[in-house]
Parts: C-alpha cells; sequence; structure tokens
C-alpha cells in the first residue's frame, strides 16, 4: 500500500496545477492511483485535510531547502544565492505555478490561512535576518525581504503567463542585490540622507 507520504507527494502537484477548488476527487485519484476508500484510509478528513497535508509538505521544503541556508553563517550572498537554487528546483526552474497562491485562492484561503501566513512570515523573517547581518536596518530589511517574496511571487505568475521562465531567473540571480544593496548618500542642506531609508519610511 502506498504510503502517506508518497501520497501527499504526489497530490503537491494538483494543488499546485488547479487549486483547491479544481482538485477534484478524480484528479486527486488518477495522481496518487488511489481509489476513493483509500484517499479517505490515508486522510479522513477528506480534501481538507489533504490541502492541509500539502501545506505540511510545502513546510518542511521550506525548512530544509531554504530557511537552513538563511541561517547558515556564510556569506550573506551565499545564503542567498543557495536559498534561490532550491527556489529554482521547487517551482522547476519557474515552470510550476506557486503553491502558497493557488491555495490562497477562493474557499481555501479561510481554511488555510493561518498556516498560509505563517509560512510567509516564517521565509521573510529568514530573509530578513540575512539583510540584517549584512548591515541593513532591520526596518528596510524586514520590507525588502517582503519586496523580495512578492518579486518571486509575481515573477512565478508573470512565468506562468508568458509562457517564459527568463522573469523568474532574472529574479532569483538578483536576489542578492534585492536584499543587500546598499544606496549611495545624498546630501541635501548638509544632511546625508539614505535614499532607501526615505523610500521605505514613506510607504
Amino acid at each position: 500500500m502506498m504510503l502517506r507520504e508518497e501520497a501527499v507527494g504526489r497530490l503537491v502537484n494538483v494543488f499546485r496545477q488547479y487549486g483547491y477548488e479544481g482538485a477534484t476527487l478524480a484528479r486527486l485519484s488518477s495522481a496518487t492511483g488511489l481509489g476513493k476508500a483509500s484517499l479517505y484510509h490515508h486522510f479522513p478528513g477528506g480534501k481538507e485535510e489533504m490541502g492541509g497535508a500539502v501545506l505540511e509538505h510545502l513546510k518542511g521544503k521550506l525548512e530544509f531547502g531554504m530557511l537552513i541556508p538563511l541561517r547558515s553563517n556564510a556569506d550573506p550572498v551565499e545564503r542567498l544565492l543557495a536559498m534561490a537554487r532550491s527556489v529554482d528546483a521547487f517551482y522547476n526552474h519557474g515552470q510550476q505555478a506557486c503553491l502558497l497562491a493557488m491555495l490562497a485562492l477562493g474557499e481555501a484561503n479561510d481554511m488555510f490561512h493561518t498556516q498560509i501566513q505563517h509560512v510567509l512570515n516564517v521565509w521573510i523573517d529568514a530573509l530578513a535576518g540575512v539583510a540584517i547581518d549584512a548591515g541593513i536596518d532591520a526596518t528596510v530589511a524586514r520590507q525588502r525581504a517582503e519586496d523580495a517574496i512578492l518579486q518571486i511571487q509575481g515573477a512565478l505568475i508573470l512565468a506562468k503567463g508568458l509562457g517564459d521562465t527568463a522573469p523568474f531567473q532574472r529574479v532569483l540571480s538578483t536576489l542578492p542585490d534585492t536584499l543587500l544593496t546598499t544606496c549611495p548618500s545624498l546630501a541635501d542642506s548638509g544632511t546625508r540622507i539614505d535614499p532607501c531609508q526615505a523610500l521605505y519610511k514613506a510607504r
């Protein structure tokens, strides 16, 4: 009999491709090779439990593929590039949709909002930590981390819509610049102003 973990791995692609509402029992059964009775044996709570299990699977990928590199003692640039390689692999070089986005739509958002929020906050915090380690102000670091996630998720949508993964690859390659670049100072009436600080404070 197929193990629950193996079944979850196969369910990921169904939810990622069709979203929660489009993940019909027929599609879930076809992806896993399990009949209705076997699916409910592994997931007594039905499709909602399957969606929750898929999110837990994503959290594991995030922890081992992205958070561990970000929390290492390596150079900040190397930490970001290591995370970028994991993100690239997880999304098949930009060819697969964002699972978090697909499960944040429609009725699924009510079911999984807390889990999705937790995953995003953990990821943002880890990215911000790298920027802080590189000397970026904590407030700016947090906002840059949010921008980085926004760019990654947006690039996945754009890549899907255009049928071209170049935007996704470009976003990943420029992550160190997005997070770590220190803007030059400007002189104004004898006062030196950091335009990056000014930009984020104005938001």
